[in-house]
């Protein structure tokens, strides 16, 4: 039976919108903390971990964190010197690109530099990462530890996870009840991107290959309102994906915006052009929904 175009469905409730609001928030929250600190820090993280960013939290309690919207944080401090928060700010807000958060402190910037160069927590890798060593389970019977303790200092996996296994790859098989394989067999080769499945056999065996890093890229000092960069050695290979424990969001994730503009460039992208870029994006999604409905 054909559809009616007459059977509309009319929802009675109507949820209003807070991206402005929300984004005004955020912006306000930054200025305020930008005129209570002394200095101000744009930095980035390797492989986030939400309980690893909680501890950076936790250390720096007397301080504010701020991992939200780039954009909306960006024209907060401002872009241009008509702009800018305070004098000379503009020269940080280049530097808060891609998945970039800020540190408002009071703290020197020497022991705010050193406590990141020594704070660094192991995880396991994520899909999408690179193989930081190549590691290879030998033949033989299967251990906990993937041939990476000695065998007498090891133990048997359980007969149970030997489906498991099979479904992630390794040609296993079940002999008297133990784990086995015919021949080694090659989880994951150093350099190669890792799939779910070898990140699933990696926790398995316990083999570790992300390591949680914040790095300093650039910090604002409001006494002499200069900029500093900060030269990070040993980059990683970015994140891989993990929802960010954010201060504030007022965008959603899926918003195409246009790259905001520096001091030079004629245009200047402001938090009233971020949302009259939503509106028209969610006025485009409707109209196609009609004409999907005829």
């Amino acid at each position: 039976m054909p559809k009616s175009k007459r059977a509309k469905v009319v929802h009675l409730s109507k949820t209003e919108k807070k991206g402005k609001e929300l984004n005004l928030q955020l912006a306000e929250k930054i200025k305020e903390a930008a005129d209570q600190y002394k200095y101000i820090f744009v930095f980035s993280v390797n492989h986030m971990r939400n309980t690893y960013l909680k501890d950076v939290r936790a250390e720096f309690s007397d301080s504010r964190i701020f991992f939200g919207k780039t954009k909306v944080m960006a024209i907060a401090l401002g872009l241009t010197p008509e702009t800018e928060h305070l004098p000379n700010l503009r020269h940080l807000t280049k530097h808060i690109t891609g998945d970039k958060g800020l540190l408002l402190t009071s703290r020197p910037p020497a022991a705010v530099l050193a406590h990141f160069a020594a704070y660094a927590e192991t995880d396991y890798a994520r899909a999408g990462v690179r193989a930081t060593h190549t590691f290879t389970v030998p033949a033989g019977t299967v251990c906990s530890r993937g041939g990476e303790l000695a065998p007498e200092d090891d133990v048997p996996l359980p007969h149970s996870l030997e489906p498991m296994l099979r479904k992630w790859g390794m040609p296993t098989r079940l002999v008297k009840g133990r784990v086995t394989l015919n021949e080694p067999y090659t989880v994951c080769v150093r350099g190669k991107v890792l799939n779910s499945y070898q990140t699933a056999l990696l926790k398995t065996f316990g083999v570790a290959m992300a390591e949680f890093r914040v790095r300093v890229r650039a910090y604002y000092s409001t006494e002499t309102q200069e900029v500093t960069e900060v030269e990070s050695a040993g980059e990683g290979e970015g994140d891989d994906g993990d929802d960010n424990d954010d201060e504030m969001q007022g965008v959603d994730d899926d918003e195409e915006v246009d790259e905001f503009d520096v001091p030079g460039v004629a245009k200047v992208v402001t938090l009233d052009d971020l949302e009259e870029k939503k509106e028209k994006k969610q006025k485009t999604k409707t109209k196609k929904a009609q004409y999907k409905d005829i």
